[in-house]
């Protein structure tokens, strides 16, 4: 009985392919399987990370990072109000006088 090495597969694949597709759409065809294949490396990786990002959350749910909201009086609100409409009276009267 003949054995079949995988590089005598790979050679009948070949000569298939010649005979079947053409030399001229071999590149096109390995081309488009590389592509393929990089879609599906980047969505695999794509995935894991997920999976790493959810599995972090659930392990320490309470390691969030807390932001202090500055508080800020009326007065100091009413007081910013004022100085940008002065500024916007001003911008408007060098803009008449142009």
């Amino acid at each position: 009985m003949v054995a079949i090495n995988p590089s005598d597969i790979a050679i009948i694949i070949i000569v298939a392919l010649v005979l079947f597709v053409g030399s001229s759409k071999i590149p096109e065809l390995f081309r488009s399987m590389g592509r393929a294949v990089g879609e599906f490396k980047k969505g695999r990786m794509e995935t894991e990370m997920e999976l790493n990002q959810m599995q972090s959350q659930q392990t320490s749910p309470s390691v969030q990072p807390q932001v202090q909201q500055k508080s800020v009086s009326q007065e100091d609100l009413e007081k910013q109000i004022r100085d940008l409409q002065n500024q916007l009276d001003q911008l408007k009267k060098q803009q008449s006088s142009k």
